[in-house]
């Protein structure tokens, strides 16, 4: 059953200060809040390997920022902001950066309402490289509040390396600010792989390859999984009720090699590196759930791990989920999840979860919330006193279920 929660409850009050607008100059200088046994302190984000537990697993998400904003401009010199999302035509997000000449994305648009119908051609301000390319967008349909957008172009640039050239890195519409050369390194983490999020896995801005080596050395396997963040991650939460909220889906890729790691992991703790890491790993089990069921997986709706209690274990779901793709010689496992985590939710994977100080009455929080339960008051009321840099490009925090 959907749980009834008021997001009034989920409240808190953030003042404008102290809101990160931009990134220390040095990744691990941030500091990192220790929910653990009821307590809470903090350190330098530099001595993270101190906290974690020996032979662990830490989960990474390697997806990489798109500079995903490209702004054009109508004969009549109206200025209209598209915001790439994910590819439609060809799906596959590396087909479709691949793309010459020709590539259909799902977009959101600004100020859609100037542009009714007819091409619209890039605003390259005067640059004579750029305006050689001449990008154009057409607005094929509208799906709910999205855009089905085709872009055209000239020359032997593919897809990437046109929104390279064109595009904007989106930072957080909450900084209040410009994208600048800084946010094109910074907005992205050191371990930044497969292109294709929108916003940044902001847990993982703080690591750095010396911070990566120091968990290496002490005997903690470090494993990767990719979710590409969508814009969905900062839609407001307008109902009341949380369930009133639609969830947004993102698509992600999870190795067999990660899945047979969980199946084995014994006793080892599961440190999750964000709230993607956390919302495709805890996805896992409902796959497994579908293959024990249905035969195979498929997307995990935003309400499914609500609707009845599960009887199957971790392993049992795991297991099937492992034995589906060996028996259809996968290596890898594409699918979506659509999954909301709240208060009420059954953790069955991740025990530790690094994250970031969230908004007030978002998503986020309450996922922060149904890990730690009521004690969330307590961790962003200490974060706020001891001065803590609140959401992406602020502090961390390690949060222990």
């Amino acid at each position: 059953m959907e749980p009834e929660i008021r997001i009034s409850e989920y409240l808190y009050n953030l003042p404008e200060e102290k809101i990160a607008k931009y990134p220390l100059p040095n990744r691990d200088d941030s500091k990192i809040l220790i929910f653990k046994d009821k307590s809470i302190t903090d350190i330098k984000f530099s001595n993270l390997k101190e906290l974690l537990p020996a032979e662990s697993i830490m989960v990474i998400n390697n997806t990489k920022v798109i500079p995903a904003r490209l702004w054009f401009k109508k004969e009549s010199g109206a200025s209209i902001e598209v915001f790439c999302l994910e590819p439609v035509n060809p799906p596959e997000y590396s087909t479709s950066f691949a793309a010459r000449n020709e590539s259909v994305w799902k977009c959101v648009v600004g100020n859609v309402k100037r542009w009714k119908e007819g091409d619209i051609l890039y605003d390259h301000q005067g640059d004579v490289c750029l305006s050689e390319i001449d990008l154009r967008a057409t607005l094929l349909e509208k799906i709910e509040d999205k855009y089905i957008i085709k872009f055209n172009w000239r020359g032997d640039l593919t897809f990437s390396e046109l929104i390279d050239k064109c595009g904007k890195i989106p930072i957080p519409p909450y900084l209040k600010r410009d994208s600048e050369k800084l946010d094109y390194d910074r907005y992205q983490t050191t371990y930044a792989e497969y292109r294709g999020s929108v916003a940044a896995p902001t847990a993982g801005l703080h690591f750095t390859d010396n911070v990566l080596k120091s968990i290496r050395n002490k005997g903690i396997e470090i494993s990767e999984l990719c979710l590409h963040v969508g814009a969905g991650t900062f839609i407001p939460v307008k109902s009341d009720l949380i369930s009133q909220h639609k969830m947004h889906s993102e698509p992600y890729t999870v190795t067999v090699a990660l899945i047979e790691q969980l199946l084995n992991r014994g006793n080892r703790k599961i440190i999750s590196v964000g709230t993607t890491s956390l919302r495709c790993l805890e996805s896992l089990y409902y796959l497994g759930v579908h293959c024990i069921e249905k035969g195979e997986p498929g997307e995990v709706l935003q309400w499914e791990p609500y609707v009845r209690d599960y009887a199957y274990s971790f392993d049992q779901a795991i297991k099937a989920l492992s034995n589906w793709m060996k028996l259809n010689g996968l290596k890898e496992l594409h699918s979506r999840t659509g999954i909301i985590i709240v208060p009420s939710f059954k953790f069955r994977c991740a025990d530790i979860l690094i994250t970031n100080f969230h908004q007030p009455g978002s998503t986020l929080l309450l996922l922060v919330a149904a890990f730690t339960g009521e004690r969330w008051r307590d961790i962003y009321s200490y974060a706020l006193k001891n001065d803590f840099r609140f959401l992406s490009y602020g502090d961390s925090s390690i949060l222990f279920r």
